[in-house]
């Protein structure tokens, strides 16, 4: 559903109302932020320009690090101002951060004016809370411990963009991982039937998008809550990729995170060979290569186990671009296990990693955990992977110099009205010469400049119009 935010002016004589939404985190917030928009638009409401011009202002928040939770807040209490020049105005956080023990509380003492509290189980009834926080004298708290029966498999959603699209495949995550908050903030895995995935995707396609995100916590567990695990009827990730890639006509590229390496199996990974619209891109986070803190961290595989997944992916896709996340200073990480995770760097020779320093979650078991690093320590270690990895991401791309790619052009980049940029199917920026004319068009490129995570080329014959 792409939403014109200039559509119907006024409703019966009045005003339209105006809706801001600030996001942070990953793409599932992206996305729930993209169904707000829609849930609102046929509530009437249209996007803002701001939050300043805004009737309703709402937080996404994200809880995954304690900098995102602050990053969150900070932005809270910028805008406080705007409650005592607009009085009428509902502001509400929503997301991630409710769903952790203790937030609610810590939230309706640091910010009294919030109208509106809210998790990441009830954005169905969002039309509900708007209506209940407009009409009461105190903060509205709405935050469900699960998805309950009554949420729908289809939601609308104002998409940001008209050449990309998320497509939620499932929610939640079973493996809880003892530093990680997402089961408390998301729930168990509840997969959506693959019908409505699939006419999700081919609605898309009619409505001209090109390329698809199938979104999940760990989309490798897709289907086991649904079709079981084994058997006559069982249906996995690997299967709805084999259905969305035969029955999707109009989408030339599909795309999916984020994987868990320990439900990755070779199955999946020659269905994915085999289907042809599927992009060679794979997100694997590693988090460590060190098997003793693998085992702490409860990631349910090994170094060897990850080295063999990373070995499938290259014999049956060798153009595969494989990214990772790592975290550095877990509790009890010594330096023989940080030099474990350093010596793993650099035998995958990762592509390009998002690499954190452990942030302790409360609630997490990991927060019980003893022997502590230092912030120096870690910092120490996260530059010094830094280096490791930036330098291997390096090589990788001076390696694609002289190289011809296919990218899908996204747009102008930003500031420079002659420079156009996209990504090719590896997930790598691009940008080259060129002009809106070439949005939504598939064009070669040859590289012609190689930076750290992004590349430069020139555009090497006429493009090809995607139809």
């Amino acid at each position: 559903m792409q939403v014109d935010p200039e559509a119907g002016r006024r409703i019966h004589g009045k005003p339209e109302p105006r809706v801001h939404i600030e996001t942070f985190g990953c793409q599932m917030n992206e996305h729930d932020t993209e169904i707000m928009y829609g849930i609102l638009h046929q509530m009437g409401y249209v996007k803002a320009q701001g939050p300043e011009d805004a009737d309703l202002l709402l937080f996404n928040t994200c809880a995954v690090r304690e900098s995102a939770v602050e990053h969150a807040f900070g932005r809270i209490g910028q805008l406080k101002p705007l409650k005592y020049t607009k009085p009428d105005l509902i502001i509400g956080v929503c997301g991630c951060v409710p769903q952790v023990e203790g937030e609610v509380e810590r939230m309706l003492r640091k910010f009294p004016h919030l109208d509106l509290i809210f998790g990441t189980h009830n954005i169905h009834r969002l039309p509900e809370l708007v209506e209940r926080a407009r009409s009461a004298r105190e903060t509205v708290v709405d935050v469900w411990e699960s998805m309950g029966d009554d949420f729908p498999d289809v939601l609308p959603a104002a998409r940001e963009g008209d050449l990309k699209a998320w497509v939620t495949i499932m929610y939640g995550c079973d493996k809880h991982c003892t530093y990680c908050i997402v089961p408390m903030t998301r729930g168990k895995e509840r997969s959506r039937p693959r019908e409505v995935i699939l006419a999700e995707v081919q609605e898309l396609a009619r409505q001209g998008y090109k390329e698809i995100t199938l979104l999940g916590q760990n989309v490798n567990a897709y289907g086991k809550d649904l079709y079981g695990r084994h058997g006559e009827g069982a249906f996995d990730f690997g299967d709805l990729i084999e259905l969305i890639d035969r029955n999707s006509p109009g989408i030339e590229r599909i795309r999916f995170t984020t994987n868990h390496p320990r439900d990755f199996t070779r199955k999946m990974v020659e269905q994915i060979a085999r289907a042809e619209k599927v992009c060679e891109w794979f997100h694997l986070p590693v988090q460590s290569g060190s098997d003793s803190v693998l085992r702490r961290m409860k990631r349910s595989y090994n170094r060897k186990q990850y080295l063999r997944l990373v070995e499938w992916i290259r014999e049956l896709i060798p153009d595969a671009v494989i990214t990772t996340d790592i975290i550095v200073g877990f509790p009890g990480e010594t330096e023989e296990e940080f030099q474990e995770t350093l010596s793993l760097v650099e035998e995958v020779q990762f592509d390009a990693a998002f690499m954190f320093m452990y942030s302790e979650r409360a609630g997490t078991p990991a927060a019980r955990m003893p022997d502590r690093l230092s912030v120096e320590e870690k910092k120490e270690r996260l530059h010094r992977l830094m280096e490791v990895q930036n330098r291997v991401s390096r090589a990788k791309n001076e390696a694609r110099v002289g190289k011809v790619y296919d990218i899908l052009v996204e747009g102008l980049d930003k500031g420079k009205p002659d420079v156009v940029f996209g990504r090719t199917r590896g997930n790598i920026l691009v940008t080259f010469p060129g002009d809106e004319s070439l949005r939504g068009k598939i064009v070669p490129v040859r590289i012609t400049r190689a930076g750290t995570w992004t590349l430069e080329g020139e555009l090497v014959e006429s493009p090809v119009t995607l139809t």
